[in-house]
């Protein structure tokens, strides 16, 4: 693995690249905009209705679809994940999709759709313990690059995995009225909706997610801690196995890992205090 310092950012959690634009979010719902190649700082995004529902943005990706014809960006999904860990509704499984515009620098973002996991209390196919018996049952969730499938993939503490399901791309016009969000369509994902799904290696705390060619990148891990050290997992969706585990902490990037996307043919990764680089596995 190669990696490749470019230049040091605004920190955060996850985010994603369209076209020559970095969208890097923190987890309350706002996040800044950067220009590559030359990785300069263009602008600010806001996500709105956050007294409905903040993501916390452990994993963010463009989807295939457009809310509307004309539009610049495609929708942008962003999970909810811990944000919610204390209240009685956690929002287990949780995840926003947005329509991105922008009017010169200033980027919004308009919650147009929540998508849920119908199956997340457990335990069972998601929650692997009862109660709050799981360290993180909250799921990332990242779009297919090529097709229009969404991966939902979630820590599983009883038996030491992480499972991934896919699913159908919901339609940006799909889901029910729900009083709990108001003018928010809600798309509950039921089991019978799960497309393929399968269990890789025990996910040390998740981080950023992307999807490229087939393969997800999952980062993992916290600062300088050997049981959780920072480490980039690679799930192979064609084959259904994990076909690499990168150690971060061991080749001396030991930070935090939380944001990673695709320009053009590269992998991009930043850490939490917003180091940009390139990666390349040799």
């Amino acid at each position: 693995m190669t990696v490749t310092l470019l230049r040091t950012l605004s920190g955060g959690q996850d985010g994603a690249v369209w076209g020559d634009l970095v969208f890097r979010f923190g987890n309350k719902g706002t996040g800044t905009v950067v220009s590559l190649p030359e990785c300069r700082v263009v602008g600010s995004v806001t996500m709105d209705r956050t007294d409905l529902i903040c993501p916390h943005s452990n994993s963010v990706s463009f989807g295939t679809k457009y809310y509307a014809d004309g539009d610049e960006f495609p929708l942008l999904y962003s999970n909810v994940y811990n944000n919610y860990a204390s209240e009685a509704d956690r929002r287990i499984g949780y995840c926003c999709v947005y329509r991105l515009t922008r009017s010169g620098n200033d980027f919004r973002a308009a919650l147009v759709q929540i998508i849920r996991i119908g199956f997340a209390d457990g335990p069972g196919l998601w929650t692997s313990k009862s109660g709050n018996g799981d360290v993180r049952p909250y799921g990332n969730f990242v779009v297919d690059d090529k097709n229009d499938l969404l991966w939902a993939f979630v820590m599983r503490d009883a038996d030491s995995c992480t499972r991934i399901f896919s699913f159908d791309l919901p339609d940006p016009s799909a889901g029910q009225a729900d009083p709990a969000y108001p003018g928010v369509p809600v798309v509950t994902l039921k089991v019978e909706d799960i497309r393929d799904r399968f269990d890789g290696g025990y996910s040390h705390y998740l981080q950023g997610a992307t999807v490229a060619d087939g393969l997800i990148y999952s980062l993992e891990g916290f600062t300088d801690s050997a049981s959780s050290p920072a480490a980039i997992r690679i799930f192979d969706t064609r084959s259904k196995t994990e076909v690499g585990l990168a150690d971060l902490r061991g080749n001396g990037y030991g930070t935090e890992p939380e944001f990673i996307s695709v320009y053009g043919d590269t992998l991009l990764y930043s850490d939490s205090v917003g180091r940009l680089y390139s990666l390349k596995f040799n």
